[in-house]
C-alpha cells in the first residue's frame, strides 16, 4: 500500500473511469529519481482491475535500438496485427525485423500502434503503462507520443513516467503532466517507521528534511546511519544529500560485495535485453558461478522477476557503469555480445560488440552499417544515427569512415538534430574530395538552411553545388538546380548565377519522364526570375503535362509550387492535392502538414474557405501530434486571415499565437508566407474598421510576389481610399505586365478591375470588363468583390436599380463562401441602395468542426470508419464519435442524406 499518495492515486482512478466511459487520457508522470513514480505506477496497474494492461520500461543501454521498447510494449497485442490497415500492419513488420523491404516513415508506425491499442481497447479497456520514458528509444518515443496526441474516444489510457529535467529524446509538450513531489511531513514520518522502525523524533525530522520526503532516500538513507545516529546519541553527518547521496550509498553497498558479485551487478548494469537467459549466459562466459548471481540477489541491489534479472533502481545502474574502469565495461559487453550471438536478435549483439571494442575494427564497423540501414529502414533515425556514428569512430578508412559520417547527418537531421547535422556535415566538407558527395552535401546543407537558417544561403549553397557536379553528375545536378530555381522564384535570391542552368535545361534523346519533365521545371523558374513570363508558362505546360506520369511526391509539390508561382490555380491544386494523396498513403506526416499547408492557397483561391479552415486545422494538429510546433505557423496565419475575411472574433487570437511562434522559432523559408499571411490579415482588419491607412500600411509591406498579386484588389483599395493613388496605379500596372505575359482570366480580370478604382473616366467599362474575365477564372470570391465594386459605383453615381443586381450577386456569393464580413458590407450597401436583402437559412455546415468536416467529407465518399481513421490517423471509435456529432448537428440520420450536404 502506498503512503501519502491518495490525491495522485485519485487522479489516475479517475483517468481509468474515464478510459472505461471511452474517454481517452494520457498524463505524464514526472519527478526527480526515487520520488515514488514506478511506486505510483505499480498501484495503478495492480488497481487496474477489468482493464487489459501493457507495461515496458525505457532502459538507457537500449537507445541506440529502434522500437526496442515498443517491440516489448506491443507484443501481447500481434494477435490484432492482421486486423489492420495494410500499409500499418507492414510497418509494423518492417519495425520489428519480420520483414525487409523499402523504408517506413517513422510516424506510419505511431498510427499503427494508436489502430492496434484501440482495437484492443474494443474488446476490454486499455492501459498503457511506460516507465523511465525518458530513457525510452527515440523511436518508440516518437511512436507513443504521436499515439497519445491522436488518442479520441477511445477506452484507452497511457500513463509515462519521467525523470525531471531528464527528457532525452521524450518531449511530451501538450500532454496532460503530474509533478510527483516528496511526500508531506507525517506520511513521510510513517513511511519511515514502517520500514525502519522508530528512530529518535529529531533525527527523523532531520531525515524529513533533508531528503524532502523522497520516499527512496528515506528508505536508503537510514540504512547509513548507526544505531547510535538513529537513536540521537551521536550526531547525524553534516550533509545528506539526496540523489546524489543515494547512488553512493548503492555503490558503497555494491563495493562490500566480492568482486565477481560487482561484475554480475556490472553485467546487469550493461544488460539491455531483459532477459535472465542471456545474463545467465554471459554470467557463464565471464567463468562466474550461480552463487555469485544469489549474492547479488541477496544483497538487495538485483531483483528477480518471472523470467528477468533486473537491478533495483536505475540509479543502481548508473552508479555502477559510471565508476567502473573501461576495461572492465568493455568486458561485460564482450560476455553480452557473446551470449546473443545467433540468438536472432543482430543489432543487440552489434552494440555490445562495439561497446566492447577498443579500436578499430572493420567486422564491427560493417556489423553496425547494417544496424544502421536497417533503424532507417524501419524510420528510426536516432537509433539509424547512433549507429553510423559509432561506425565511423571505429573505422580506419578515411573514405568509408566519411560515407558513414555522412550517413549519420543525414540521420541526425531526420531525426530533428539539425545543430549535430550540420557539425556533421562539415566534417565530411573538410575530408572529402568526391564531388558526387560534396553535392549530397551541399544538398542536405542547403536543405537545413531552408528550414532553419537563411533561404538565400540555401539558394548559394544549391547553386554552387550544381555548378560544381555537373561535369560528374549531371542528373544530381538537375536536382539540386530546380529546387534552387524554385526557392528563386519565392524571393530566395543569392545573387549567384547558375551557370549551368542552358545546359541542364535541354532536352537529350535518352531523357526519362522525369528528367524532361525537371529540365522544363527548370526552365519554367529560370525564365521566371528573368522576367521572361511568357517563356516560363510555355516550359510550365510542358512540365505539367510530363508531371501526370510521376508519382515523385518531391517533384509532385514543386510542380505545384510552380503552377502557384504563375497563377496556374487548377494545376496548383491538382499537383498539391496528389502530392497530399502520396504523403497519406506513405504516412509522411511532416508532408502531409506541407501539403496542407500550399492547399490552403488553392482553397482560397477557389473560394473554398470551408476547407481552408479544414486543411489548416489538420495541419495544426499534427503539427502538434509529432511535436513540431514551428510547422504550425503557417496554417496558424490562415486561421487568421480567414478570420479577418469572415469578421470572426477568433482574429486577435490567431494573430497573438502566430506572433508567439514567429518569435519562438526559426522559420526558414516559411518566413516571408507567415508575416506575409499575417500582414494581409491586419490589414483587412484594419480596413474593416474604417482604417485605411493602417490597412495600406500592412498590405503595402508584403515580400512576396505571389501574395501581392493575390491580395492585390485589397490593396489597391487600400491604397485609393488612402489617397495613395501612386502606389495603387503602380501595383495595377505590374500585374497587368504579369497579366500580359501569362492571360490568367484571374489576373487580366484584377487588372481591369484595378483600373476601374483608379481611373476618373472610363471606370464602368473596365469593371464590366472585369466581369467578363471573371466568367473564366474560377475565382468566385474575387468576382464577388468586382460585383460588390461595381455595386458601390452605381449606388454612388446615383443608379441603384442597376446596382441592386451586382450587390445581390456579390451578396449571395459571399454568404456561400461564409465571408461573413463581405456579406455584411454588401447587405448594407444593397439597403442603402433600397433594398432589403432576403433572410437566408444559417447552413448547418458552419457548425461542424474541421476535425468533423474532414470525416464527413471521406464518409460520402463511401470509405468505411475504418478507412476513414486510417486516412485521419485516429481510431474508428473516434470517427464514429464525430460522425455522431454530425448527424446531431445537421439533423440527418444516414450516410446517404450526409451525401446530400454541402460540405466543400
Amino acid at each position: 500500500m502506498l503512503v501519502g499518495r491518495e490525491p495522485e492515486q485519485q487522479l489516475l482512478e479517475v483517468l481509468l473511469d474515464e478510459a472505461r466511459q471511452g474517454s481517452a487520457a494520457a498524463l505524464v508522470v514526472r519527478g526527480e529519481p526515487g520520488v515514488g513514480k514506478s511506486a505510483l505506477l505499480g498501484a495503478l496497474v495492480a488497481a487496474a482491475g477489468d482493464l487489459t494492461v501493457l507495461t515496458a520500461q525505457g532502459l538507457e543501454a537500449e537507445a541506440p535500438l529502434a522500437f526496442a521498447a515498443l517491440h516489448r510494449l506491443l507484443r501481447p497485442l500481434d494477435r490484432l496485427r492482421a486486423g489492420l490497415p495494410a500499409p500499418q500492419a507492414r510497418a509494423l513488420r518492417m519495425t520489428f525485423g519480420e520483414e525487409e523491404g523499402d523504408a517506413v516513415e517513422p510516424f506510419l508506425v505511431g498510427a499503427a500502434t494508436l489502430s492496434l491499442l484501440t482495437a484492443a481497447a474494443e474488446e476490454d479497456p486499455m492501459l498503457c503503462v511506460v516507465d523511465d520514458a525518458h530513457w525510452l528509444d527515440a523511436a518508440t518515443s516518437g511512436a507513443l507520443l504521436f499515439c497519445a496526441r491522436r488518442l479520441g474516444a477511445d477506452r484507452v489510457a497511457i500513463v509515462l513516467a519521467a525523470r525531471e529535467g531528464s527528457w532525452g529524446s521524450f518531449d511530451p509538450q501538450g500532454i496532460r503532466e503530474m509533478t510527483l513531489t516528496g511526500l508531506a511531513p507525517e506520511a513521510s514520518r510513517a513511511l519511515l517507521r514502517a520500514h525502519r522502525g522508530e528512530a529518535q523524533p529529531a533525527v527523523e525530522d532531520r531525515i524529513i528534511s533533508e531528503t524532502g520526503g523522497n520516499p527512496l532516500a528515506l528508505l536508503e538513507l537510514p540504512t547509513e546511519l548507526t544505531p547510535e545516529q538513529l537513536s540521537g546519541t551521536d550526531v547525524l553527518p553534516t550533509q545528506l544529500h539526496l540523489t546524489a547521496r543515494v547512488e553512493q550509498i548503492f555503490l558503497d553497498r555494491a563495493r562490500r560485495l566480492p568482486e565477481p558479485v560487482q561484475t554480475v551487478l556490472l553485467l546487469l548494469a550493461a544488460d539491455d535485453s531483459g532477459d535472465e537467459e542471456v545474463v545467465r549466459r554471459a554470467v557463464t562466459e565471464l567463468g562466474l558461478l550461480e552463487a555469485h548471481v544469489d549474492a547479488a540477489l541477496d544483497s538487495g541491489l538485483l531483483r528477480r522477476g518471472p523470467s528477468s534479472l533486473a537491478l533495483r533502481h536505475p540509479l543502481v545502474r548508473s552508479a555502477l557503469h559510471q565508476t567502473a574502469s573501461a576495461g572492465q565495461r568493455r568486458q561485460v559487453h564482450a560476455a553480452l555480445a557473446t551470449s546473443l550471438a545467433g540468438a536472432g536478435d543482430p543489432d543487440r549483439e552489434t552494440w555490445h560488440r562495439a561497446a566492447a571494442a577498443d579500436g578499430p575494427d572493420p567486422l564491427v564497423v560493417a556489423a553496425l552499417e547494417q544496424v544502421g540501414s536497417r533503424a532507417q529502414r524501419r524510420g528510426g533515425h536516432a537509433a539509424a544515427l547512433a549507429a553510423y556514428e559509432r561506425a565511423a569512430g571505429l573505422s580506419d578508412d578515411p573514405t568509408r569512415r566519411t560515407s558513414l559520417t555522412f550517413a549519420a547527418a543525414r540521420s541526425a537531421w531526420a531525426c530533428g538534430q539539425a545543430t549535430h547535422a550540420q557539425g556533421l556535415l562539415q566534417r565530411v566538407r573538410v575530408a572529402t574530395t568526391d564531388p558526387r558527395l560534396q553535392a549530397d552535401v551541399a544538398r542536405l546543407r542547403g536543405h537545413i538552411e531552408v528550414n532553419l537558417g537563411s533561404a538565400p544561403e540555401a539558394h548559394r549553397i544549391f547553386v554552387e553545388a550544381a555548378n560544381a557536379v555537373h561535369g560528374d553528375d549531371p542528373g544530381r545536378s538537375l536536382d539540386i538546380a530546380v529546387a534552387a530555381a524554385v526557392m528563386r522564384t519565392f524571393g530566395a535570391d543569392s545573387g549567384t548565377p547558375l551557370r549551368v542552368a542552358d545546359a541542364l535545361g535541354t532536352p537529350t534523346s535518352g531523357d526519362d519522364i522525369r528528367t524532361g519533365c525537371l529540365r522544363h521545371l527548370l526552365v519554367s523558374m529560370t525564365r521566371v526570375s528573368e522576367g521572361d513570363r511568357a517563356a516560363a508558362v510555355d516550359a510550365l505546360d510542358q512540365a505539367l503535362a510530363l508531371g501526370e506520369q510521376i508519382d515523385d511526391r518531391d517533384l509532385l509539390w514543386n510542380l505545384g509550387n510552380a503552377a502557384l508561382q504563375l497563377g496556374d490555380d487548377s494545376a496548383q491544386q491538382h499537383f498539391y492535392g496528389r502530392a497530399l494523396a502520396r504523403a497519406r498513403e506513405a504516412g509522411a506526416v511532416t508532408a502531409v502538414i506541407y501539403c496542407l499547408q500550399r492547399l490552403c492557397f488553392s482553397h482560397y483561391l477557389a473560394g473554398n474557405l470551408v476547407a481552408v479552415r479544414s486543411s489548416a486545422e489538420e495541419a495544426i494538429s499534427l503539427g502538434h501530434s509529432i511535436g513540431q510546433p514551428a510547422m504550425t505557423a503557417p496554417p496558424v496565419a490562415w486561421l487568421a486571415l480567414l478570420a479577418a475575411v469572415q469578421g470572426s472574433d477568433d482574429h486577435d487570437r490567431h494573430l497573438a499565437r502566430l506572433d508567439q511562434l514567429v518569435a519562438s522559432y526559426p522559420l526558414g523559408i516559411l518566413d516571408d508566407p507567415v508575416h506575409d499571411l499575417g500582414r494581409w490579415a491586419r490589414g483587412l482588419c484594419a480596413a474593416a474598421g474604417g482604417d485605411h491607412a493602417g490597412a495600406l500600411h500592412h498590405l503595402s509591406r508584403f515580400r512576396m510576389p505571389v501574395l501581392q498579386r493575390m491580395s492585390v484588389t485589397e490593396r489597391v483599395e487600400a491604397a485609393v481610399r488612402a489617397g495613395d493613388d501612386e502606389s495603387a496605379r503602380r501595383w495595377v500596372e505590374e500585374l497587368a505586365a504579369f497579366a500580359a505575359d501569362t492571360h490568367r482570366p484571374w489576373a487580366l480580370a484584377a487588372v481591369s478591375l484595378g483600373r476601374a478604382l483608379t481611373t476618373v473616366h472610363g471606370a464602368e467599362d473596365h469593371y464590366r470588363e472585369a466581369l467578363t474575365h471573371h466568367a473564366d477564372a474560377a475565382r468566385p470570391f474575387d468576382a464577388a468583390r468586382a460585383h460588390l465594386a461595381l455595386g458601390e459605383w452605381l449606388r454612388r453615381s446615383q443608379r441603384r436599380v442597376d446596382a441592386r443586381q451586382h450587390l445581390r450577386e456579390a451578396l449571395d456569393t459571399f454568404h456561400d463562401l461564409r465571408a461573413e464580413a463581405w456579406a455584411t458590407r454588401a447587405d448594407q450597401e444593397l439597403r442603402a441602395s433600397g433594398e432589403t436583402a432576403r433572410k437566408r437559412d444559417p447552413s448547418t455546415l458552419v457548425k461542424l468542426t474541421p476535425t468533423e468536416l474532414q470525416i464527413a467529407r471521406l464518409v460520402t465518399t463511401g470509405l468505411s470508419n475504418k478507412d476513414v481513421a486510417a486516412q485521419c490517423w485516429v481510431s474508428p471509435r473516434t470517427v464514429a464519435f464525430h460522425l455522431r456529432n454530425v448527424f446531431t448537428k445537421t439533423g440527418i440520420t444516414s450516410r446517404g442524406e450526409l451525401a446530400q450536404l454541402d460540405l466543400r
